[in-house]
């Protein structure tokens, strides 16, 4: 099975080595057929301590890594503006 792959914004350092991203998606609602944008946040392990807040991140699955943790760094799309 293939693995999920994510790309979003780092919202949240979250303690060492592990960074919160939020993930945007676009849906079509069922009823109004209106393109509207859900949000749902994962926990990125992040080895080296690269990313900081606002950088737009790419991120696999892999093993769990504890108990809200299986995505780790892919790469850093994008800096953020500091």
């Amino acid at each position: 099975m293939p693995k999920r792959q994510i790309t979003g914004t780092v919202i949240k350092k979250a303690g060492d080595k592990t960074a919160t991203v939020l993930v945007e998606r676009r849906v079509l609602h069922p009823r109004y057929h209106k393109t509207v944008k859900r949000f749902k946040k994962y926990l990125v392990h992040d080895e080296s301590n690269v990313v900081n807040v606002g950088d737009t991140i790419s991120a696999i699955e892999c093993r769990p890594l504890s108990k809200t943790k299986s995505f780790r760094l892919l790469e850093v799309v994008k800096r953020g503006e500091i």
